[in-house]
């Protein structure tokens, strides 16, 4: 089982930067940069629910369990 992140095609939607975000939420660009890219082990929902909010999405737009690997080509 994976989890993806998908804050890189959200903060695309909403043209938003990564600094933008990082400031509106109350984390550092840093922190954010680990989850858009997939290498954060664990979120909290306290800043999930912050992303939503600011973002204006549900933590499905956010999050995707994909079963296996994660290789989507062998989809």
């Amino acid at each position: 089982m994976t989890i993806l992140v998908n804050l890189d095609v959200m903060l695309a939607r909403r043209k938003m930067s990564v600094g933008e975000l990082a400031e509106r939420i109350g984390i550092t660009p840093a922190n954010v940069s680990v989850l858009k890219n997939g290498r954060a082990k664990a979120i909290r929902f306290s800043t999930l629910d912050r992303i939503c909010e600011v973002l204006d999405c549900q933590p499905g737009d956010v999050l995707e369990w994909v079963d296996g690997d994660g290789d989507e080509s062998a989809l």
